[in-house]
C-alpha cells in the first residue's frame, strides 16, 4: 500500500533523500517550517495512515506500516535516504530502520519517539491509557477530543494561544481514522526496539526539546545519543524550527564515525 506523500526540494541532487514522518494527529505539512532550510536536499514527506492524504488507509500494526513505507519509497524511487521522524513518526522510523529498511538507509534521526516498553505491566497500563483515547476519538467531536488531548502533562509548555492553534489546525482530521491508527500503533503494541537500535550500523541521533523532561529522562536512561533543542518542549520542530534545523544540519554533515555510539 502506497501512502500519500509529497516531493520537495532538489530533485536532481546527489544527496540522500530526507524522508519525513510526522507525529500522531499531524500531517506531512507539519515539517514545512523546518524543510524550508533544506531546499537543496531531495525530500519526501509522508502522510501516515489515518492522517492527511492517507486518512482512508489502515494498517494492522508496525509490521504493515513498515511495508507501506517500503512501498512508498519504491514508488518514488528513493534509493539513498535519511529517516527523520517525530513522536509516532519516530517510533515508525525506528521500527522501520531496525526491521524493514530497504538498502540505502544512510541515517536515522528521531525526535521524542519512544523505543518501546520492556515491562509487561507497563504495556498493559499503556493499552488501558490508549484505549481511553481511542474511545474519545471515536465518540467525541474531534475538537472536543483534541482539547482534552492537549491538556495532557506532556503539553504543559504550550500557551493557551498555541494550544488553540493546534486544536484549530488538527480539527480537519477524522476522529475514527485517528483512533484506528492509535490502536494499530499503540506503544503497548510496539516491540521494545532498544536492543536492535544498539546494533544499528547507520548514524542514529535522538532529539528532544530542553523542556521535554519525560523524553530527556527516557533517552538518558536508555543511553540514547541525545541532543537537546533549546527553548522547546515535546514538539521542538514546531516551536523552534530554526534551532531544530541548525541541529539537524550539523547531524547530516557529520561522518558516521563522529556520531555518538550506543553502548553495546
Amino acid at each position: 500500500m502506497i501512502l500519500h506523500a509529497r516531493w520537495q526540494g532538489h530533485r536532481r541532487s546527489s544527496k540522500p533523500t530526507l524522508v519525513w514522518l510526522h507525529g500522531f494527529l499531524g500531517t506531512l505539512h507539519d515539517w514545512l517550517p523546518v524543510q524550508q532550510n533544506f531546499i537543496d536536499w531531495p525530500m519526501l514527506s509522508i502522510d501516515l495512515p489515518g492522517h492527511g492524504g492517507s486518512c482512508a488507509q489502515r494498517v494492522s500494526g508496525f509490521h504493515e506500516l513498515s511495508g507501506c513505507i517500503n512501498a512508498t519509497l519504491r514508488h518514488y524511487q528513493v534509493h539513498h535516504y535519511w529517516l527523520i521522524g517525530y513522536s509516532l513518526g519516530g517510533r515508525a522510523a525506528m521500527h522501520y530502520a531496525c526491521r524493514a529498511a530497504l538498502p540505502g538507509l544512510c541515517g536515522l534521526v528521531v525526535e521524542a519517539g519512544h523505543p518501546g516498553l520492556a515491562d509487561e505491566a507497563q504495556r498493559k497500563a499503556r493499552y488501558a491509557h490508549d484505549a481511553l483515547w481511542m474511545r474519545r476519538f471515536r465518540q467525541l467531536p474531534l475538537p472536543v477530543a483534541l482539547r482534552a488531548w492537549y491538556r495532557q502533562p506532556l503539553f504543559n509548555e504550550l500557551t493557551e494561544q498555541q494550544r488553540n492553534s493546534l486544536i484549530k489546525h488538527r480539527s480537519a482530521g477524522n476522529g475514527p481514522a485517528l483512533a484506528a491508527m492509535l490502536q494499530a500503533t499503540s506503544l503497548s503494541q510496539q516491540p521494545n526496539l532498544l536492543p536492535e537500535l544498539q546494533r544499528l550500523t547507520v548514524p542514529f541521533s535522538y532529539l528532544c526539546g530542553e523542556w521535554d523532561n519525560k523524553f530527556i529522562q527516557l533517552a538518558q536512561q536508555a543511553h540514547l545519543p541525545l541532543y537537546t533543542i533549546p527553548a522547546a518542549g515535546h514538539n521542538a520542530h514546531r516551536v523552534s524550527p530554526a534551532a531544530f534545523s541548525d541541529r539537524l544540519t550539523q547531524l547530516l554533515r557529520l561522518n558516521p564515525g563522529e556520531f555518538h555510539a550506543l553502548p553495546r
